[in-house]
């Protein structure tokens, strides 16, 4: 049963909640309970003079919930004479937001917000009295006080037309309930129904007003009338939203609307509900587009017509006349049976065209039928540039630390840390000035400043509002959550300016969203910062000027003691936090507080003591001096910010510095500096990653482990004034009063480049159309032109004096407009370099207002506009001469409203030059559309905004409108045909500078406070809410909300339907692909709808079929559907014919009951199949330097591995013996017979999948996104070896790619995460057509006996036939989903939604065969699309199946390793049979021939026509060559599973050695690089290896013998093992380390092994005993990163050492490596690069005892090697680097190739070869220098 049902038909809510008892309820001041004479009853008084005082409240507290959910509310009161009244309503709407509606004959003009609508009341006096005599002659409102004599009225509110008019927002339920004085009150009730008083039921039941939703009002809440009176001669009845316009708009007030009349009908008949008659002006201009709607839906008073023919029903009208009849005004009322069918003509007086349109008889009973602007919402606020606003210091981390969360204004954002991706909490009104999380940041709190201070609880991962509560002061700028969420602490001002500390309780707020003031206290002491303890919800400490203070909660009570600071009494402190530890059973005696000071100290204060532990003091640097960072006496540096974990301190400071620091503060371990003041620091709780903001309204994120600084975002400090968008590159641009010019990313908005002007400020900008050039005016009058990609100046000029006001190109940028504050305007000549053609004084308007877009210019550029020379004017000039066309007065525009003032123009903005409009904006917020070649008047909408319109601009496509003012965006129907005819949106806390749409309508960029941009919904594709700030999901079918129904129309499987997109401009980022219209009416196809001059005809009865089919006929041909229209197509194809005989089960996407409105989140699939991006934290250096290839000192060798993550990411073509197979971002087209490689490189992620024309001429590749790199997919000519396009679409991981049968067609189908599929022409790779899908795609492969069909399967057991077709102008695609059998997938005994399709490929004799996750192989008859039979082909999932077509032998690859052959002879012939429908034993045409076994499960196989032999790669990263007739599996290409943590060379440089991570060591030829031995240690990490040397007395050989020496191998748990190569066996194991060994070596005579572990300990052992002869325990404590030796002996060192060898260690994990290595050809000289405060290499004099030179690194080495040859030095970086760096000279390039970081570099022994490793992939180099 609903929740609601009790509530119907009505509510008494006086009686439900038992006000008279007040328990249920809340009185507060003067509220008395009075007898009424008038009604007979008790009515309760409300007086008093101060209404906040004297109240009755429903609930009896604000944080509960009435959870009233009727529509209408009726309140029965009468206002006291003489005084004020206020009542305040809470409302909820859907999505959880809270609003407050607020009407009082007090307010004196209509006011909202956000969240808040006040309304001003109209008291009406009493008919009968002195004053309502007088109002009758005056046509002034009584507002203000009640007249002295007022009535008791019955008002009633429509809450869903409210919220939906003024906020755009959906009706949830009544909330709150608050009466103030001063006024009387009988009752309040709620319903669903709309109740007339005055009317009986019997008269309602006769009369069919019941039926149509109208009934009396309830005996029980009536009011008392006298027999045979009328009720409306004692009582008022007051409606809002009111069925007439009266001024003022906006308020509520008596409207003087007669009660309905009621006609008679005939016994037995009802009479029809008489609709309301529709006016028409066609001759003027519409003068109030809301009240044009009123009209429209508002009865008439009824006139004296003729009665028409006997057979149309009683209408109560009397006389005879025509069946048309006009009205009063003209217009057209017209009467048909409701029987009856209508056809409406309608005639254009310009075209002589005519139109017609069927209108059956229900559509035209509905009572009411709102047409609206569609999709709701058409606008998503995708992300926004800034940070700030009230506050700078409120930045925190996410407990995952993957998510930062931070103010910018009015809106809280909660940014993704790695990919940029934003979501946001709306709803305050003004500036956030505080933010705090829980423990678990479950809860996030955040208040706002101003005086209507309220506090915000939020639920962080949905991001619905708890709670909304006042705090009951002024500017809160300070709030703490306790870590388990069940306190908040607040402190803010009070009214006397004193600080005021509250708690809250918020224990319950996750459940009844209920929160409670625990305690409360005012105190004269400063406060800037107050947390609660994270070991004690009632404990706090809090910091100010000249005090740290600890406070407690004890029964009730708030209280504080100071700390005794003693000398430092005057101290201004500005943070305090607690130590990290948190565990609640820990004294906290042991507790430990830390503050920081203004004058850079910090102090340790003893929790327990009350007392200071100790001071340090952060002292600027001196310039002669190179030491950071210490502490003594002097002028500090001020930190504003600090936070403890438990391994160090973060400070930032005013120096613009973010610190680390060890807690005991001796040193500094890390810092970063920023161009401005550090305000905020957090930790993430894996103490990895430091959050940093800035005052400068940077953000960024440092990394510990790596120590790389990232600048998550970059916003202005001041107020933005004007955008600017480059269309072709996808820029923006952005000009600010903080006098600098930035341009922006749009995909990304992430900061290109900055201009600064400190001198002057820029007011204006504009892009030139083509060029990557922009124009600036400056406030000095200034006209500046700048070349964005060399930042350099092209012209200036400065013929203004005053501010620059306008900008603008003409549409082919050979022309540059610009305007001035004193009314001057120029033209300039772009080609001849800007040359300034003509100057005209007092043309345009004189103000700085009109800025920054004062002037625009026609589509066409031919002409320009501008207010001007008055404001009462508005110019057309010829735009290449400027000479006046057309001057428009706008005093004279005669808009049928009288007006005491002289209207203005304000703003003007050239529609797109397909409409020839040019739209006007008036100071009176009018909305004027004029033509733009005659100044004529065409339409008018009146009150477009409140307070006045600021910006406005019109999509490219001619449909849409925006508009900002009143801090809102609105988005309009450019056309005005709809009942309600935009759509609002918030998020803006200031008032917006300008808005504008992208050129490809897809975004909308709206400035201000700062950047917003919006997904524009309005192109056609699916409207959704954004998660996680990513593009929105959306799903291919299509959901249509009709106005009588707005459930989403069933997709119905056996029927195809179109899917075809728009892609109407070019663009080089990553498109959004537009959702399909459907068509339903054909009369939606008419192009004239849009015409202005129509004329309606309206035929009913017989005379439609007369006239209809006539006049259909003659025009039909000449209506044209719209291009942009695409329209229901099904194909010629005789298989979609065949489709139409099933019917499969409907799917349709369901919102997510957790987030109503939004999809359901797609999981991130299981099976195998499904492509997943190996996890990395690395990204691509941004900056590096590449030599140009003649100058390259390295040269790319040979990549040794194969990318076992992959999916389908190895070729192979038989016939012309291509073979290419992926690792990492490398693609290798191998040469098996000359064991040759060539490489394509142009990826910089990881590759997922290939795919080979079938004429094998052109390789596709795709890579998915990672951070701030999209996804991509490279077309290469395999001939050549060049990249001949790059395609960017998917905004992730692409899984499979697919060329058509004739090579016509790529497809791309993109992951879970997006759901999408693109096909691609080959001939310019443009999108030919797309789509979604309502669940992930494993697979995709076109039928080779078509070349436009095409099967996919995926998740859930789906399977979809595809048809593009190519019969319309445009492609589409056109889907059907397959009837699954409930036996496949009720296989195994498993639920429906675990079976899921992995694979599939075509046979021959039109059979598909099917893979699952179960194991089991289906077959499929592709010509009725259905299936036929599945057997068990596996145990485990099958994730591959290859046939050809023609063969009779099919190869399945499972999870379970498992490469089988079948025989499916005969298996097509099985169809006809239906006893086979499942066959789980073999047979019939059904054997499996052969089977092996390989090392991992199958990703990938290609095989030969006749299916006998192949090429399969596994997980394992193995390529196996299969060769079923000599049953053979050989192995191709091997590769490590997991890192590769070291490599070595043997001496003679014939053999080289790997190790990894998965336990495996691996001896490799360097020749031909294939494996030759492997030794595996299972459950244990192979971290280190070294060869045994020449000398080793184990090794007895001839010198010139091929016998391989011996391995020495370091594992994690400790042991070290000695492998015999010759023997290939292990011949030694011993356990030196008790932790992970790190580093090994041999000495240089092999008589030790030398082995540094985990913990610092470094043994040397003997490898013929095993013995451990010494430790040391010098680097006790720090890891041993690095063991070297050297073979060179007898120099004068200043030491004897016949034998030299080194360790190197770090001392703390996180901190890169320290590396060491022995100069070759310096004997003196050890090379050196570790941790230190810069990056750099260090050689190291033995001699000289010092560091003789250094060479600077632009990143942390990861590892370092220096050749044999002593000239050139690699180092690895974590920026997926190779460096080689020139030993003298210190020069270096930078190489690329890996996916991931550069963990190891190493030299060949003859130094010609360098090999590096990142992750699992091995690349050799060869030396070129």
């Amino acid at each position: 049963m609903s929740k609601s049902l009790w509530q119907h038909p009505f509510v008494n809510v006086f009686k439900h909640f038992n006000v008279g008892e007040w328990k249920k309820s809340t009185k507060e001041g003067e509220v008395m309970s009075v007898m009424d004479k008038q009604l007979k009853c008790t009515v309760y008084r409300i007086s008093g003079s101060i209404p906040a005082g004297n109240y009755i409240q429903l609930p009896k507290t604000s944080t509960q919930s009435l959870g009233l959910t009727g529509r209408y509310f009726y309140l029965l009161f009468k206002p006291v004479p003489g005084k004020y009244f206020v009542v305040h309503l809470d409302i909820a709407t859907n999505d959880g937001l809270i609003v407050r509606i607020s009407f009082s004959n007090l307010f004196k003009e209509f006011k909202s917000t956000s969240t808040w609508l006040q309304f001003p009341y109209i008291c009406n006096p009493s008919k009968d009295s002195v004053a309502g005599y007088a109002a009758l002659t005056s046509r002034k409102d009584h507002d203000g006080p009640a007249p002295p004599v007022v009535r008791w009225t019955l008002l009633m509110l429509d809450f869903q037309y409210i919220l939906s008019m003024y906020l755009n927002r959906k009706y949830s339920h009544l909330k709150n309930i608050k009466l103030c004085s001063n006024m009387m009150v009988k009752n309040v009730f709620t319903s669903d129904m709309q109740y007339e008083p005055g009317l009986s039921l019997k008269t309602a039941k006769r009369s069919g007003m019941l039926a149509g939703g109208m009934a009396p009002v309830p005996k029980e809440l009536a009011f008392s009338v006298p027999k045979h009176h009328d009720w409306h001669d004692y009582y008022d009845h007051i409606r809002f939203p009111s069925d007439a316009t009266k001024v003022p708009f906006d308020s509520i007030q008596m409207c003087r609307i007669e009660p309905p009349s009621i006609t008679r009908s005939p016994i037995g008949t009802m009479a029809p509900q008489r609709m309301s008659p529709k006016q028409v002006h066609v001759s003027r201009a519409v003068s109030d587009r809301v009240s044009l709607i009123n009209k429209l839906t508002s009865p008439k008073k009824p006139h004296s017509r003729v009665k028409v023919v006997n057979e149309l029903p009683e209408v109560g009208v009397n006389g005879d006349a025509s069946s048309v009849i006009a009205g009063s005004e003209g217009e057209v009322h017209v009467f048909a049976h409701p029987e009856d069918d209508v056809t409406l003509h309608r005639h254009d007086d310009q075209t002589g065209l005519v139109t017609t349109t069927k209108l059956s008889g229900p559509s035209m009973r509905r009572e009411r039928d709102y047409k609206t602007l569609k999709p709701d919402p058409i606008l998503s606020l995708k992300r926004i540039v800034g940070f700030g606003g009230s506050t700078y210091r409120e930045a925190l981390w996410s407990k995952n630390g993957t998510t930062i969360v931070y103010p910018c204004h009015g809106v809280i954002v909660a940014m993704d840390a790695f990919n940029g991706h934003q979501r946001f909490f709306i709803g305050h009104t003004d500036k956030v000035s505080a933010l705090t999380f829980n423990g678990s940041t479950t809860l996030l709190a955040s208040a706002q400043t101003g005086r209507l201070s309220v506090v915000r609880v939020w639920k962080f991962n949905t991001g619905e509002c708890l709670a909304m509560f006042k705090t009951h002061v002024h500017s809160v700028f300070s709030l703490s959550f306790s870590h388990t969420g069940g306190v908040l602490c607040g402190v803010g001002k009070d009214g006397h300016g004193k600080n005021l500390v509250v708690v809250w309780n918020t224990s319950r707020v996750n459940r009844s969203g209920e929160v409670t003031v625990m305690a409360k206290a005012h105190t004269d002491v400063d406060i800037v910062r107050m947390k609660i303890a994270n070991f004690d919800d009632t404990r706090m400490v809090s910091c100010g000027r000249d005090n740290v203070r600890l406070w407690r909660v004890r029964n009730g009570s708030l209280r504080s003691a100071p700390i005794n600071l003693g000398e430092y009494h005057t101290a201004d402190f500005n943070d305090v936090c607690f130590d990290a530890s948190f565990q609640p059973t820990q004294d906290p005696a042991d507790r430990i507080i830390y503050a920081c000071t203004k004058s850079g100290h910090i102090f340790e204060i003893d929790y327990a003591r009350v007392s200071i532990i100790r001071v340090r003091r952060l002292l600027p640097v001196d310039k002669n001096r190179k030491e950071k960072g210490t502490f003594h006496t002097g002028v500090g540096i001020a930190i504003n910010s600090i936070c403890v974990n438990q391994s160090y301190c973060v400070t930032g400071s005013d120096d613009g510095y973010l610190r680390l620091w060890p807690l005991d503060f001796s040193s500094v371990f890390l810092e970063a500096e920023h161009e401005g003041p550090v305000s905020a620091v957090d930790i993430t709780v894996d103490g990895l990653q430091i959050l940093a903001g800035t005052v400068t309204g940077n953000i960024g994120v440092l990394d510990i482990s790596t120590r790389k600084y990232t600048t998550i975002m970059r916003s202005h400090t001041d107020t933005v004034l004007s955008v600017t968008v480059d269309p072709l590159r996808r820029h923006i641009a952005t000009i600010s009063n903080d006098h600098t010019i930035r341009v922006w990313d749009l995909d990304t908005l992430q900061q290109l480049y900055d201009f600064n002007a400190p001198k002057e400020c820029p007011c204006a900008i504009i892009y030139h159309p083509s060029s990557q050039v922009f124009a600036c005016g400056f406030d000095s009058g200034c006209v500046r032109a700048f070349n964005v990609s060399t930042t350099s100046l092209l012209a200036e000029h400065r013929q203004h004096r005053g501010k620059v006001t306008g900008l603008v190109y003409s549409p082919n940028g050979n022309y540059l407009y610009s305007c001035g504050a004193l009314g001057s305007i120029a033209l300039y000549d772009v080609e001849s370099g800007y040359q300034m053609m003509r100057l005209l004084g007092n043309t345009v308007c004189k103000g700085e207002g009109y800025g920054p877009d004062a002037i625009t210019v026609s589509g066409d550029g031919q002409h320009l506009a501008f207010v001007g020379p008055t404001e009462f004017t508005v110019s057309i000039v010829d735009a290449r001469s400027l000479d006046e066309v057309v001057r428009v007065d706008i005093t004279c525009i005669n808009s049928g409203i009288e007006r005491t003032t002289l209207d203005t123009a304000v703003k003007v903005c050239y529609a797109p030059h397909k409409t020839r409009h040019l739209l006007v904006v008036t100071s009176s917020s009018r909305l004027l559309k004029l033509d733009s070649r005659t100044g004529r008047l065409l339409s008018e909408i009146s009150n477009i905004h409140r307070t006045g319109c600021t910006s406005l601009d019109v999509s490219p496509d001619g449909r849409h409108l925006s508009t900002a003012g009143d801090k809102v965006v609105k988005v309009w129907d450019y056309h005005m045909r709809l009942d309600l005819n935009f759509q609002v949106f918030i998020g803006h806390s200031e008032n917006l500078k300008k808005l504008c749409f992208t050129p490809d309508s897809l975004a909308l960029i709206s400035v201000g406070e700062a950047v917003f941009l919006w997904d524009f919904y309005g192109t056609g594709r699916d409207e959704v809410l954004p998660v996680e700030g990513r593009s929105p999901q959306k799903s291919y079918i299509n959901t249509r909300t009709n106005a009588e129904d707005d459930k989403p129309t069933v997709f119905k499987s056996p029927k195809r339907r179109s899917l075809e997109m728009n892609a109407w401009i070019p663009r080089q980022g990553v498109p959004r692909p537009a959702s399909p219209v459907l068509i339903t009416d054909m009369s939606d196809m008419n192009g004239t709808h849009e015409q202005d001059d129509l004329q309606d005809e309206v035929l009913i009865g017989p005379e439609l079929d007369e006239r209809s089919d006539d006049e259909v006929s003659t025009n039909a041909s000449d209506i044209e559907p719209e291009p942009n229209q695409p329209i229901e197509t099904l194909g010629s194809s005789s298989r979609v014919k065949q489709h139409r005989k099933l019917r499969s089960p409907e799917k349709v996407m369901a919102p997510s009951a957790e987030s109503p409105g939004r999809p359901h989140a797609v999981p991130k699939p299981t099976v195998l199949k499904h492509f997943r991006q190996r996890e990395t934290q690395s990204q691509m250096a941004q900056r590096r330097y590449t030599a140009p290839p003649n100058q390259s000192g390295l040269r790319l060798k040979s990549v040794i591995g194969f990318n076992g993550n992959g999916r389908g990411n190895m070729v192979w073509h038989p016939d012309t013996g291509l073979f290419a197979y992926t690792s990492g971002c490398i693609i290798i087209i191998e040469d098996l017979h000359a064991n040759t490689q060539r490489h394509f490189t142009g990826h910089i992620e990881e590759i997922s999948c290939l795919a080979l024309q079938y004429d094998a001429q052109v390789l596709a590749s795709a890579s998915g996104a990672q951070g701030l790199t999209s996804s991509q997919i490279c077309l290469w000519d395999v001939q050549a070896g060049l990249c001949k396009k790059v395609l960017s679409y998917h905004e992730y991981d692409v899984v499979c790619l697919a060329f058509s049968r004739d090579d016509r067609f790529l497809i791309s189908v993109g992951d879970y995460r997006e759901c999408s599929i693109v096909v691609w022409n080959t001939v310019d790779y443009s999108v030919v057509a797309n789509s979604k899908t309502a669940l992930p795609i494993h697979e995709l492969y076109w039928d080779p006996y078509s070349s436009n069909e095409f099967a996919s399967v995926g998740s859930r057991g789906t399977v979809l036939f595809w048809l593009l077709d190519e019969t319309q102008q445009r492609c589409s695609l056109n889907v059907h989903e397959a009837d699954v059998p409930d036996e496949l997938l009720s296989t195994k005994q498993m639920v429906i939604g675990d079976v899921e399709f992995t694979c599939l490929v075509y046979g021959g004799d039109s059979v598909m065969y099917v893979g699952t996750n179960t194991g089991v192989l289906s077959a499929w008859d592709t010509r009725h699309n259905t299936c036929f039979m599945h057997w068990d082909a596996d145990t485990a999932e099958i994730t591959t199946v290859c046939c050809k077509f023609g063969s009779s032998r099919l190869v399945t690859g499972s999870a379970s390793r498992n490469l089988r052959l079948w025989s499916v002879y005969g298996v097509g012939e099985m169809r006809l049979d239906p006893a086979n429908l499942y066959n789980s034993t073999p047979g019939k045409g059904l054997v499996m021939e052969d089977e092996m076994t390989l090392d991992g499960a199958i990703t990938c196989a290609s095989f030969d026509d006749t299916m006998d032999m192949g090429i399969a790669g596994t997980t394992a990263g193995t390529l196996w060559y299969i060769n079923w007739i000599e049953r053979t599996c050989i192995r191709l290409v091997s590769s490590h599973m997991n890192q590769v943590n070291g490599i070595i060379f043997s001496e003679n440089e014939q053999h080289f050695a790997s190790c990894s991570s998965d336990g495996s060591l691996k001896v490799w030829t360097v020749g031909a690089m294939d494996l030759t031995l492997q030794f595996q240690v299972s459950d244990q990490s192979c971290n280190c290896l070294a060869f045994s040397g020449s000398n080793d007395q184990s090794v007895a050989c001839d010198s010139n013998t091929s016998v391989m020496q011996k391995i020495v191998a370091g594992y994690g748990d400790g042991t070290v093992r000695m492998f015999d190569l010759n023997k290939v066996e292990t011949i030694l194991k011993m356990h030196p380390h008790h932790v992970a060994v790190t580093a090994i070596t041999f000495s240089s005579d092999g008589h030790v092994i030398l082995s540094g572990a985990k913990d610092g300990i470094i043994a040397i052992s003997s490898p013929t005993t095993g013995m451990t002869i010494r430790v040391i325990n010098d680097h006790k404590g720090a890891p041993i990163t690095d063991l070297n030796v050297t073979h060179t002996q007898d120099h004068d060192l200043g030491f004897s050492a016949p034998t030299l060898w080194l360790a190197a260690s770090s001392s703390y994990k996180l901190l890169p490596p320290s590396l060491a290595r022995f100069s070759p050809s310096e004997p003196d000289i050890i090379i050196y690069s570790g941790y230190g405060m810069q990056k750099h290499i260090q050689f190291y004099s033995m001699s000289q005892r010092r560091v003789v030179r250094t060479v600077a690194l632009t990143h942390w080495a990861t590892d370092l090697d220096v050749s044999p040859q002593g000239h050139v030095i690699a180092t690895g970086a974590s920026e997926r680097l190779v460096k080689l760096i020139d030993y003298y000279e210190g020069s270096f390039q930078d190489f690329t190739g890996h996916n991931d970081a550069v963990q190891l570099v190493a030299f060949s022994p003859s130094g010609k070869l360098l090999f590096t490793a990142g992750y699992n992939e091995i690349i050799a180099w060869e030396l070129v220098v």
